[in-house]
């Protein structure tokens, strides 16, 4: 089965908002772009959006690391009916990168990785600093760094300190592009909190009100450091025509009216770079001057109250000269799934994809708002059908009952995400309702009944469920839920090897789902988790898989009194309990994790 092409430029857009510590608005639609024209034109592939300040106190650090964070659900919510999925997030503090794109993308997204660099408090605060996700796009190599430098008029040359150190701490594996202006393209955004040299406050409020803005572009420190600053040689930005986006007194748009009476500035910037033709071949082994960038708008939006700042949009149209768009794995599936027999998924690999004995196909609804968030899955055998061909089998327990449109995606364990992915299908299975009429006319008790929905799965699984999906995902902790759990450094810090942990940059341990003797897998279900035989025995995939907290990590301790799940320990035998991939329990309930 095929999925959408690209018929047109890759079309990105990049959002930056200091949110400062606020709640989320009930609607971002017209911020995104969502929805705005009946023209396809300026509808996007990819969204990025970086946030600064967003709370991080104690208290609502410590829940984030169990649920995902309110902003993030905010944007998910919203761009999943749009078929958007989150590819990659990654969190320092108050300081946090999500990176969204069309589902049909995805095959042809890949080596996604994150980092990030504290430069608060002399490196050891993440208040401020820089965080990023790289990825290979078609073919070329994307970087999108999300920063919240230092504020006030004079610390230009501590901006300028920080944004080398951020550049030159930041590194990624594998032989791509390892540092940050190694990729073909890189997008710089964030509160850089540049301000407006010479000119007092009663002008450039004048200057704004009498829309004469160019006035005030010459004594922009950015615009200024552009000129002065090596490091920001082949840095490219559109013209700043509209009105500065720091500061407003929150709930309105007037400048600040407090004693302090700041002046405005253009604090919040989106700037991209592409690599030069004479920097040395491009890391996707090609010539970059074959990509090109061209700048569709370029705006803030007074829309928005809730800050002291106004979120700022840029719209990018990518020209490639050659496209990638060939998928590592294809996958062939029914237009309809109507008996369970039918819940079977043949694929094929590509040579040159190197597969994983943790690669697995999630079934995923229509709609679905990152990887992990599937209804049921099955691991990638390596069974050979035919030639490149393998095929596996969704058990019957697994499947969804009722009628809806899903998607069927191979997630790839090295590339960390889904790169194959089908064209929607329908399942259309009785529910459990009608499949329970045959035990009431055998005179079974209601009693009986109910008990019996206690064991969800079937005895010879050893897989619990990812836990019954919800539409609406609960934002408050059920600490209940996670007994044994306790709080502790997390690994990368515990081993001293990471400037600033990043939750996207750590491996997963490879412990998952038990696949059984054959290769195979028990798929999931829907039906919520079974109940759990003596002591309660966590993998590591379920500490990994809650938090987006860079500075803890969640991890069991076990109720008997052994030693926690660690990385360095062995994985559990095969005959005992193990959850889905990523810990699905805790996706459900908001955690996106690593």
């Amino acid at each position: 089965m095929g999925f959408p092409k690209l018929g047109h430029p890759p079309r990105i857009t990049v959002v930056t908002w200091n949110v400062g510590t606020a709640m989320p608005p009930d609607d971002v639609t017209s911020l995104l772009h969502l929805g705005s024209s009946s023209d396809d034109s300026d509808r996007a592939d990819m969204i990025a959006i970086g946030l600064q300040e967003v709370n991080s106190m104690i208290n609502k650090r410590l829940k984030d690391a169990l649920f995902t964070d309110q902003w993030s659900e905010l944007f998910m919510d919203a761009l999943g009916p749009f078929n958007f999925v989150l590819v990659s997030t990654v969190r320092m503090q108050g300081v946090i990168l999500l990176l969204f794109a069309k589902y049909y993308h995805l095959p042809f997204l890949r080596d996604v990785q994150t980092d990030c660099t504290r430069t608060g408090l002399g490196g050891y605060w993440g208040n401020k600093g820089g965080v990023s996700v790289r990825l290979a796009a078609f073919g070329h190599m994307l970087c999108f760094l999300n920063c919240h430098l230092p504020a006030h008029m004079e610390k230009a040359e501590q901006r300028k300190d920080n944004f080398q150190t951020i550049l030159s701490l930041q590194q990624f594996q594998g032989p791509g592009a390892q540092g940050i202006l190694d990729h073909d393209l890189v997008f710089w955004f964030g509160d850089l909190n540049f301000r407006i040299e010479s000119y007092d406050l009663h002008f450039v409020k004048f200057a704004i009100d009498s829309e004469q803005l160019h006035q005030l572009w010459e004594k922009d420190q950015l615009n200024m450091a552009k000129n002065t600053w090596p490091i920001l040689r082949g840095f490219q930005e559109g013209p700043l025509n509209f009105a500065p986006t720091f500061k407003f007194d929150v709930g309105t748009n007037k400048y600040d009216t407090s004693a302090k009476k700041r002046k405005p500035a253009w604090t919040d910037r989106i700037l991209w770079k592409v690599k030069a033709p004479g920097g040395g071949p491009s890391p996707s082994g090609r010539e970059s001057h074959r990509l090109q960038v061209t700048q569709h708008s370029y705006h803030s939006h007074m829309e928005y109250t809730v800050s002291d700042h106004k979120p700022v949009a840029a719209q990018f149209v990518l020209h490639f000269a050659f496209r990638d768009d060939v998928p590592l794995v294809r996958l062939d599936v029914a237009d309809e799934w109507v008996r369970p027999e039918q819940a079977v998924v043949r694929y094929r690999v590509e040579t040159v994809f190197a597969r994983s004995s943790w690669d697995w196909i999630g079934l995923y609804r229509v709609g679905f708002r990152h990887c992990k968030d599937y209804v049921a899955y099955v691991w990638a055998k390596h069974e050979d059908v035919d030639g490149n061909i393998y095929q596996v089998t969704f058990s019957e327990e697994s499947l969804p009952k009722g009628h809806g449109d899903f998607i069927l995606g191979y997630y790839s364990h090295t590339h960390s995400i889904l790169i194959g992915v089908t064209e929607p299908f329908q399942i259309s299975l009785p529910t459990s309702e009608l499949a329970s009429s045959s035990t009431d006319s055998s005179g079974a008790s209601s009693e009986d009944e109910d008990d019996s929905t206690l064991e969800l799965l079937a005895s010879k699984s050893r897989s619990p469920s990812p836990g019954k999906s919800k539409r609406h995902r609960s934002r408050s902790p059920g600490l209940a839920r996670f007994p044994g759990l306790a709080l502790r450094p997390s690994s990368c810090e515990r081993r001293g090897t990471s400037r600033s942990p990043s939750p996207q940059s750590r491996r997963l341990p490879r412990v998952a789902p038990n696949r059984g003797s054959d290769g195979g897998s028990q798929g999931n279900s829907e039906e919520g988790p079974p109940g759990l035989p003596g002591s309660w025995a966590f993998p590591p995939s379920v500490p990994q898989s809650l938090g987006l907290l860079p500075a803890l990590r969640l991890e069991t301790v076990d109720p008997g009194g052994g030693s926690s799940w660690g990385p360095d320990r062995e994985a559990p035998a095969s005959d005992s309990l193990s959850p889905s991939p990523q810990g699905q329990q805790g996706l459900e309930e908001g955690g996106l994790g690593p």
